[in-house]
């Protein structure tokens, strides 16, 4: 099993592993691992983590995100995305926070957008 940073102390919460895809509207509370296929639209309000077997075609509402595997989409991260390799990302990215690793693979557009203070 890969190694993967778990933010905020958030242990994984539901998992769509290897061999699993799935089409259609995601939404879920809390850390969600996604190691299969996946198409359509994510939404939450945590953290998702799409793992490097992982082939996704969405587009993504979420808290913070970590990419390792392949995605086209588009994503609006609240807080932050951090892509690692072997990660191959095609869309555009709004988030405040953006680190890419050397070794992604990055086609498309980011927009940095400030965290609104409260």
């Amino acid at each position: 099993m890969e190694k993967v940073e778990i933010y905020q102390n958030t242990a994984v919460t539901g998992l769509l592993n290897s061999g699993t895809k799935f089409e259609g509207n995601l939404s879920f509370e809390g850390c969600v691992r996604l190691a299969g296929e996946f198409k359509g639209e994510i939404f939450t309000k945590d953290t998702l983590i799409i793992s490097e077997e992982a082939r996704v075609n969405a587009d993504i509402e979420a808290n913070s995100i970590i990419l390792s595997g392949v995605l086209e989409g588009n994503i609006i991260a609240k807080k932050q995305v951090i892509m690692k390799p072997p990660a191959v990302f095609k869309g555009s990215v709004t988030t405040p926070s953006l680190k890419i690793l050397e070794g992604v693979v990055f086609q498309g557009a980011s927009h940095m957008k400030e965290e609104k203070q409260v």
